[in-house]
């Protein structure tokens, strides 16, 4: 149909005057926030520390796997009720991220080379040896063994996310605490967690697939969304060619050169540009 068709998720989030226009992050925020309430209504204790007359409740502890966006935002959240915060995540940068919120960091011994590896990826794109992913395995394990709310948040546009949580862990979990699995709608980072569907296990654990969590918020998750979209349709628009200097006309500037557009246009000029990239 000769259409010029634009993906809002194929923006390249390390361009700054790329940031306001960012749907992924905006909608993630509010995910991350939710989340936590969501696995605050579920879990059957407080989150905060109680010191009463009756005895002491301890608080709960909370385990974020995924230290994107949305982890952090969920980080801060939990935190904010009261809540013991583990977190963890394939970039070792995350780390003063997490700790400066007031989490703990799982840490997951790696080598030098890995290190670097993973520094100079950003962490997303570098392949792990087998030992890391062994180590990282059973930290994470002992880790949801004991935790009382798990969240995890790990997605990737455009692919199934990726398993995080198998059934030998969830069968160590306690009976009564809860797994909020955010990207149950593209696959699930949690064995068995199913979209927009509460699971309890035979040990009681509750595994909660949200799918589409920006949905519960949708008054501000729509005006976060339509800011996105004014801030990239600027960049479409340009000052129209005209010989009255005093005329305030606008055009379409479609521009394909332009390292936005041409990052999230799909289609243009009757051609699939997908296939280019």
């Amino acid at each position: 149909k000769g259409a010029t068709a634009f993906a809002m998720e194929l923006l390249p989030r390390t361009l700054s005057r790329a940031q306001n226009m960012d749907v992924l992050s905006s909608q993630a925020n509010l995910a991350g926030y939710k989340a936590v309430l969501l696995a605050a209504n579920e879990y059957s204790r407080p989150f905060p520390m109680f010191m009463t007359s009756a005895g002491t409740v301890k608080p709960a502890k909370v385990v974020i796997l995924g230290v994107g966006v949305a982890g952090l935002q969920a980080i801060a959240t939990a935190k904010r009720l009261g809540a013991v915060v583990e977190a963890s995540d394939l970039r070792p940068t995350a780390r003063e991220q997490v700790e400066s919120l007031g989490g703990k960091w799982l840490d997951v011994p790696m080598s030098a080379e890995e290190a670097e590896t993973a520094k100079s990826t950003g962490g997303y794109a570098w392949t792990p040896s087998e030992q890391y992913i062994k180590d990282q395995a059973a930290i994470v394990d002992k880790a949801l063994s004991n935790a009382d709310i798990v969240i995890t948040t790990a997605q990737i546009p455009g692919r199934q996310a990726p398993r995080l949580v198998h059934q030998s862990t969830i069968a160590k979990m306690k009976a009564g605490s809860v797994l909020i699995d955010m990207a149950a709608g593209t696959g699930g980072n949690v064995e068995g967690s199913v979209p927009d569907e509460t699971i309890t296990t035979s040990n009681g654990v509750r595994i909660v697939g949200a799918a589409n969590i920006p949905s519960q918020l949708a008054a501000q998750s729509s005006d976060l969304y339509a800011n996105n979209l004014v801030n990239f349709i600027t960049t479409l628009i340009a000052p129209a060619a005209t010989d009255d200097a005093t005329a305030n006309t606008m055009a379409l500037n479609l521009d394909m050169e332009d390292e936005i557009q041409g990052a999230l246009a799909v289609t243009h000029d009757n051609q699939i540009r997908l296939a280019k990239r």
